[in-house]
């Protein structure tokens, strides 16, 4: 019973397929990283606008428009790169 527990799986994919994966880890990483930075960004200086009463119509529409696309993305699980992909099974919401 011991020699079963956790005994990792064969991989299913190839060496090149590994790569392809980790790529877009990266940019997904990176692009997450970007992503957050400026929304907490924008939101701290709407804050110290409000704050200072400072108005800005422009920088409140910013604002809205930066959390409005960052909370509204569902794309999440696309596959980005080159090559052939699978088709997604719907899955719903």
């Amino acid at each position: 019973m011991a020699d079963v527990i956790n005994q990792p799986l064969p991989s299913q994919t190839t060496h090149e397929e590994d790569l392809v994966t980790k790529g877009q880890r990266t940019i997904n990483l990176i692009w997450e990283t970007t992503q957050g930075v400026i929304a907490v960004g924008i939101t701290f200086a709407v804050i110290y606008c409000a704050v200072s009463t400072i108005v800005s119509e422009v920088l409140t529409n910013a604002f809205f428009l930066i959390i409005g696309f960052y909370f509204s993305r569902t794309n999440h699980a696309a596959i980005g790169g080159v090559g052939s992909k699978p088709e997604p099974n719907y899955q719903g919401r």
